[in-house]
Formats: C-alpha cells, sequence, structure tokens
C-alpha cells in the first residue's frame, strides 16, 4: 500500500499561491481558514526560498497523541484525518503541529473556537465517500476518485509534489543530482539516498617473477 506524502522543493517554488487558491476553490475552505499556505524565508535578502506548507500527514503524528477525544485517525494510505464530530476545539493539536497545520475558525466577537479544520490530502473524511456530507465537512474527495490532491496538480512549477512517498523521493533524488547540489545537506542520506553497493574489488593481473 502507497505511503501518501507531501513535499516542496524550494529551489522551483515561485510564491505564486497558486496551491492556495486550488484547494479553497476545490473544497470552498472558509473564509479565514487556510489548510495550505506560502512561507517565505530571508524575505528580500540574498538566500530567499519559499515553500508550501500544509499538514504533512506525519508517520507519527503529534496531533493525534494531544487529542483528548481521539478525533484524529490515519487510513491505509497513511493519509491523517480527524473527525469534526468529535472535536471538541480544544486547540491542543494547534500548539502540537509543528507545522500549523490545524486551523480554527473564530466564531464571535471574543475568537471563540470552532471545529478543527486542517489538510485532508484531499482524501475527504469518515462520511460515505462522495456524500453531501462529506464534501460540507471535509471537501472533495479526489484520492477516492483516483485523483492526487489539487495542490499538487495545479503547482505551475512542478515544486509541491504530492502522492507516493517512494516515487516522490525519486523524483526528489533526481532533481538534486541533477542540480548537483542539496546532497550535502545533513539527514539527506536517511531521507532521500540509497545505499550505494558495495563492488566487488576488480582481480589484479599476476605478476611475473
Amino acid at each position: 500500500m502507497a505511503r501518501m506524502k507531501f513535499l516542496c522543493d524550494a529551489e522551483r517554488c515561485i510564491e505564486c499561491n497558486g496551491c492556495v487558491t486550488a484547494c479553497k476553490q476545490e473544497h470552498e475552505v472558509p473564509w479565514g481558514v487556510n489548510r495550505r499556505r506560502v512561507v517565505t524565508l530571508n524575505d528580500g535578502v540574498p538566500g530567499e526560498k519559499s515553500i508550501s506548507v500544509a499538514c504533512m500527514h506525519c508517520s507519527d503524528a503529534p496531533c493525534m497523541a494531544v487529542c483528548p477525544v481521539d478525533c484524529f485517525y490515519k487510513t491505509t494510505e497513511g493519509v491523517v484525518l480527524h473527525d469534526k464530530d468529535l472535536c471538541i476545539g480544544c486547540g491542543y493539536c494547534f500548539y502540537a503541529c509543528p507545522f500549523g497545520a490545524p486551523q480554527f475558525p473564530q466564531d464571535g466577537a471574543f475568537g471563540l473556537r470552532g471545529k478543527m479544520d486542517k489538510c485532508t490530502f484531499c482524501a475527504g473524511g469518515p462520511e460515505t465517500d462522495f456524500s453531501a456530507a462529506e464534501f460540507k465537512k471535509y471537501g472533495r474527495n479526489r484520492l477516492a476518485e483516483g485523483k492526487l490532491p489539487a495542490c499538487a496538480e495545479m503547482c505551475s512549477t512542478k515544486a509541491l509534489l504530492g502522492g507516493d512517498a517512494d516515487v516522490i523521493a525519486d523524483i526528489y533524488r533526481n532533481r538534486v543530482l541533477k542540480r548537483g547540489k542539496g546532497a550535502e545537506v545533513w539527514g539527506w542520506g536517511t531521507a532521500y539516498g540509497k545505499p550505494e553497493q558495495q563492488r566487488p574489488a576488480a582481480p589484479q593481473p599476476e605478476k611475473k617473477s
């Protein structure tokens, strides 16, 4: 079974926010909630980079660990989803997530938290696939349609990749090898490197005495 993951290539991201717009359009995300956003580092100075950030659907998701009502669950494809009917809006997941993925619509003048919302990897939710209830709560279920997330498909520079983790890792590895830089980053060998095969030593010709 494929493990679904996101990866954003900072060397290709041009901060066009096409991924953000595609997500809001596809799922009719309410105003004030951004399931995906583009973050720019070193803005306006040499070395400026932009990266598209959303729920990374962690293998060991901290949001699942801290939720007091266990509203989070993981699909067989590794997508981390949540049940809005169980969510109590406590905000623990927001503070636990290193990516700021959980979003809370602000209701009322005093900012009372509503039901949590986040990126679903376009995989819907616990409701029946393609049902009106599923779309209203979680948006379109593109994975059930055999499609990839809208944000990745709409990325004009293919900086944002979404899909099978092994396939994405191969794509990114090939890009870095062609660019000739990036492999020196700490942790590269663990995340994207393939162990080199030990080649047997070539036989040496015998010396004539």
